[in-house]
């Protein structure tokens, strides 16, 4: 009997091979044999996005609503009002989930920007987007609104967004974390240009993160060049940190913190920083730090010709005068007077103004106290000893602590501060006519970046008399400041 069965078998499997060789196939091949990491993506989101969700076994998968540039054209001419516009047309679909992709052309494959709108995104979604945008070469924008990512889920997120050659927007709105992840979008090592994080109820310990992760007197965020705080829980503690994360970045053009519940004081920091500052004592010795390493480069360079034990005395000799705080007694009281004297005019020279209105210009003071002779002496001898270097070298320092403008006033080491914000968005806080003469004197100083700044909705009358010159001067520079109270509320919806 058992015989017989075997035969059977054999035969069975006869035929199901003969039957294989004439239609070209296996008995394997039959079964959806193609796992989830095997899954080719071919760049069009329409076949991508349901193939992997089918491939997990998932139950009602969101629809692929793709948008022609044709589509777009007239969206696009409302300039702000985009993000609101689009937001609308999208209100029908809100109650059935759908993945929005934007194309550049009318290729399929010109995916320019993805946009999921009211709807949570589990973990099996999130996994389906994220091998999604390695294929998407052409893609520059992300868009989370009341999605419902998780701290986990935004981490790796980030990841992914690093190893994509043309994404540099995210916008993650209405979307609070519970762990406070938002920093890590603003790493030194981010890729994005532009970071949208309205209406999350940040508030200021999520700020105290962010703000130190656009500078440190050790670190910068060095490619973000637009932010939106607006819409959260920011005040007077968080506009603090963020003011302090703005001393040493130089890479941010526009912020915007408007609608939050920021006071006279947290402005009051925001517009120091944007004129002159004192450096605190951790930044002077940060300072030290980078004129002697520049010190020791200049001399490897100079040196370069003579032989290696030649190398180690010039450069020994090098270190021993930038750090020496007067102990070498065989140096004149000539070259010292003449030391001061080259300080005072570079101070004059640089910022012609700085006599008249230092009396005006409320700067922190130093944690470390004022400085002393001794190490105003040793800063000076630290400049000097670095002139020799070339124009060059020079033009290629981007560290805001070595700033040719960098000058010294009763002790302090005095910043230039920030020059390279050019917008600053404060409206719908609590500022009041107190802080006003703060803005006004920063938007006085030669050489200031600012080119708008917006206070409309605060708590002082638009009649006065400080906020009218503020307004004239930023007519001036700013081509938007007619229509800018019309704009203001929407302003930065989109990235």
């Amino acid at each position: 009997m058992s015989r017989k069965r075997q035969k059977e078998k054999t035969d069975k499997a006869n035929a199901e091979e003969e039957a294989s060789k004439n239609t070209g196939q296996t008995t394997n091949e039959k079964l959806p044999a193609q796992t989830f990491d095997e899954y080719q993506c071919s760049g069009n989101v329409e076949i991508d996005f349901p193939g992997l969700c089918a491939i997990l076994d998932m139950k009602d998968i969101p629809a692929v609503n793709t948008k022609q540039p044709t589509s777009s054209t007239s969206e696009t001419e409302g300039g702000d009002t985009d993000d609101s516009q689009s937001q609308i047309n999208d209100a029908p679909f809100w109650s059935k989930p759908h993945l929005q992709v934007e194309l550049e052309t009318e290729d399929p494959l010109s995916a320019k920007n993805l946009k999921v709108s009211g709807w949570k995104v589990d973990e099996q979604i999130a996994r389906v987007l994220q091998k999604m945008l390695l294929s998407l070469n052409k893609l520059q924008s992300l868009q989370f609104w009341q999605a419902g990512l998780t701290d986990r889920m935004v981490i790796s997120l980030m990841n992914t967004i690093s190893l994509c050659s043309n994404l540099s927007a995210l916008a993650l709105e209405g979307n609070p974390l519970p762990e406070w992840s938002y920093h890590l979008l603003l790493s030194e090592d981010s890729v994005l240009s532009h970071l949208s994080l309205r209406n999350n109820r940040i508030g200021d310990e999520d700020a105290r993160v962010i703000g130190m992760a656009l500078s440190t007197t050790r670190s910068a965020n060095k490619n973000l060049i637009s932010l939106n705080l607006a819409f959260n829980s920011i005040g007077d503690a968080g506009a603090t940190h963020i003011a302090q994360g703005l001393r040493l970045n130089r890479a941010l053009l526009c912020l915007s913190l408007s609608n939050n519940q920021i006071g006279d004081s947290g402005a009051a920091h925001l517009a120091e920083v944007l004129g002159e500052f004192a450096l605190t004592h951790e930044e002077v010795v940060e300072r030290r730090k980078l004129l002697l390493e520049r010190t020791q480069s200049s001399s490897f360079r100079v040196d370069s010709d003579q032989s290696p034990a030649d190398q180690v005395p010039s450069v020994l000799s090098s270190t021993s005068l930038s750090i020496s705080k007067g102990e070498n007694k065989g140096t004149s009281k000539k070259s010292k007077e003449a030391s001061k004297k080259d300080e005072k005019p570079a101070a004059n020279k640089e910022n012609p103004k700085s006599n008249k209105k230092s009396s005006d210009i409320k700067v922190p003071q130093s944690k470390g106290g004022k400085l002393g002779s001794k190490e105003k002496q040793q800063s000076a001898q630290e400049d000097k000893s670095s002139t020799g270097l070339n124009e060059v070298e020079a033009v290629e320092i981007v560290n805001p602590l070595l700033d040719q403008f960098v000058h010294y006033r009763d002790g302090d080491i005095i910043l230039p501060g920030n020059r390279t914000l050019t917008s600053l968005n404060l409206a719908g806080n609590r500022i009041t006519e107190k802080s006003l003469p703060l803005f006004l004197t920063s938007l006085e100083m030669e050489g200031r970046g600012l080119l708008r700044l917006c206070l409309q909705r605060n708590r002082f009358p638009p009649e006065c008399e400080c906020y009218v010159k503020i307004k004239e001067l930023m007519t001036l520079t700013d081509p938007l400041e007619k229509n800018s109270s019309e704009l203001t509320e929407e302003e930065g919806q989109g990235v």
